[in-house]
């Protein structure tokens, strides 16, 4: 079977043993600054128009932290709505949206705050 693997220069690929899902629930349920890192990236990502990424991220964020039954319970909303508003083709409306950010960071004991820059503007310079 793991020859298979071999690849004709002799070396191994190895094989993944835990899926991604589980991956990051493990390091988020023993790493505070990467549980909190994902629910501040995924916010940053929504703020800067990419919408999916950011959605993506708060489902990776729910569901290796509080899971969406446990959610549903704590926003009084079905949890099939939850999964349905994270899902790729999900938009959640603003109020659901802010919502469930404002429980999310209550369950994690942080407040996420919005900083204000300006982008830089380059400058064409011609020699």
């Amino acid at each position: 079977m793991l020859a298979g693997l071999q690849k004709a220069e002799g070396t191994v690929n190895m094989a993944i043993t835990r899926n991604f899902k589980d991956t990051v629930q493990a390091r988020a349920l023993r790493d505070e600054e990467f549980r909190q890192g994902l629910l501040t990236e995924s916010v940053e990502c929504m703020l800067s128009g990419d919408t999916n990424t950011g959605k993506s991220l708060l489902r990776d964020y729910i569901n290796a932290t509080v899971g969406f039954e446990k959610l549903a319970d704590m926003t009084d909303k079905p949890s099939k709505s939850l999964m349905r508003m994270f899902s790729p083709s999900g938009n959640p409306t603003a109020n659901n949206l802010f919502a469930i950010i404002n429980t999310l960071q209550q369950q994690e004991g942080v407040r996420l705050q919005i900083q204000v820059g300006h982008q830089s503007k380059v400058a064409n310079h011609s020699i």
